[in-house]
């Protein structure tokens, strides 16, 4: 019998770690108000919701939807990207980032991320920029913001619109200011895993009240803030949040402040800890304009060639059955799903075989080293695990710890 729990031995921590979502009776209490009154469709409720998040993140401007993807979508048509118009995305980031694209008929590049941070790279993006290009979308990965000054500066140069993907980056900050309030417009989700959640939502963040007029008109079926209820400017669609959502999140943005100090103590704690492992990296955030940092996901990366054999999946399998829930994130660079690999030609294949757009995409091509190197060694814990006290942070790393001076055990077990 070994040391380790997979091979027999005592696990680190049997008891559970915080669930999500949190919740109480002022949600139970916010609904059943939104209930009673009878009026449960888009209305004072999502505007108090759009003013206080706008508020919270430093923006002017929140545009409230059905989800993040959506949301993102209705931002990308707001910046006028449409047929033919390329957009720079990261391939290490959820679907919804390119996808949008795809909706709104632009056409998705890849460019690579920086290892360190698991953000998208500016320099790798200036050398994907041609004069197709409309929009870049960076994703703040695990609520990291990206180098928001680079990004900007690459922007201005080149005559950019920068949509920031801030779907893991609620109460994040950049210079004192928070994610997706520092492009021209950010887009965030309130899906059940998030760390606001009302099951599904998303808002779209500006400063911008064009932006803003436009985004509301493309998520309100076409309407304009000065036309009537049957006038219908823009082609839009039917992509409102409701009373029922917005109750709820206004009480979950009361404790999202707390929530996102304490994931970031505890994630300090693992840091200092887990920087002594030499089979683990951590991502660098050591960053002074990074004012305050958001957690949806605690990630590291996995050095195999560290390990004796051992490869990242074992590891996190021996992770698991010390009690700690870990996970190895996107198995895949976006690049690499089937939606991108298929290829057609004619409206099949739109919006990138389609004649209006002028330029050449082969998806089946596409490398990204660094991203491709992350998916094979990225290890995740998920915020909410990051809720707990000092004492759950040392069964973390004590469990890592362990499984590191047993590796060896580890490696001959299989």
């Amino acid at each position: 019998m070994g040391r380790l729990a997979l091979t027999g031995g005592s696990a680190v921590r049997t008891r559970p770690f915080p669930s999500w979502p949190v919740s109480d009776e002022r949600e139970v209490e916010a609904v059943t108000q939104v209930v009673r009154s009878g009026k449960w469709w888009y209305g004072e409720k999502v505007r108090e919701f759009e003013a206080a998040f706008a508020a919270f993140q430093g923006a002017t401007f929140g545009v409230s939807a059905t989800s993040g993807t959506t949301a993102l979508e209705i931002a990308l048509l707001a910046c006028g990207v449409g047929a033919g118009d390329e957009v720079i995305v990261p391939p290490y980031t959820f679907m919804a980032t390119a996808s949008a694209v795809l909706r709104v008929n632009g056409v998705p590049v890849f460019a690579d991320i920086d290892l360190a941070t698991s953000n998208l790279d500016p320099s790798d993006v200036e050398q994907r920029i041609t004069d197709r290009t409309k929009a870049i979308i960076p994703v703040h990965f695990g609520g990291l913001p990206v180098d928001m000054d680079a990004f900007s500066a690459l922007a201005s140069r080149h005559g950019l619109r920068i949509i920031e993907d801030a779907c893991h980056s609620w109460g994040s900050q950049w210079r004192g200011k928070g994610t997706g309030a520092l492009g021209d417009c950010g887009v965030f989700s309130f899906q059940m895993s998030k760390n606001i959640t009302s099951g599904e939502g998303g808002i779209m963040l500006t400063d911008n009240e064009e932006l803003a007029d436009q985004a509301r008109g493309f998520s309100n079926c076409g309407r304009s803030k000065t036309g009537g209820w049957y006038e219908h400017f823009l082609l839009g669609s039917n992509l409102r949040m409701t009373e029922l959502q917005a109750a709820l999140l206004l009480v979950q943005l009361s404790r999202l402040e707390e929530q996102t100090e304490r994931r970031q103590a505890n994630a300090r704690l693992l840091n200092r800890r887990l920087a002594a492992i030499p089979g683990i990296a951590l991502i660098d955030w050591d960053d002074p304009r990074v004012t305050r940092r958001s957690y949806h996901i605690y990630a590291f990366r996995f050095l195999r060639d560290q390990w004796g054999g051992v490869t990242r999946d074992r590891f996190l399998e021996a992770l698991n059955a010390e009690g700690i829930p870990s996970s190895a994130g996107y198995p895949i660079p976006l690049y690499k799903n089937p939606l991108f690999q298929r290829q057609a030609d004619g409206p099949a294949g739109c919006p990138v075989s389609c004649p209006y757009y002028q330029g050449h995409v082969d998806y089946t091509q596409a490398v990204c080293p660094n991203a491709e190197t992350l998916c094979e060694e990225a290890c995740w814990i998920f915020h909410q695990i990051l809720l707990g006290d000092a004492s759950d942070m040392d069964d973390i790393a004590g469990a890592i710890e362990k499984v590191w001076e047993h590796r060896s055990e580890l490696a001959q077990a299989f």
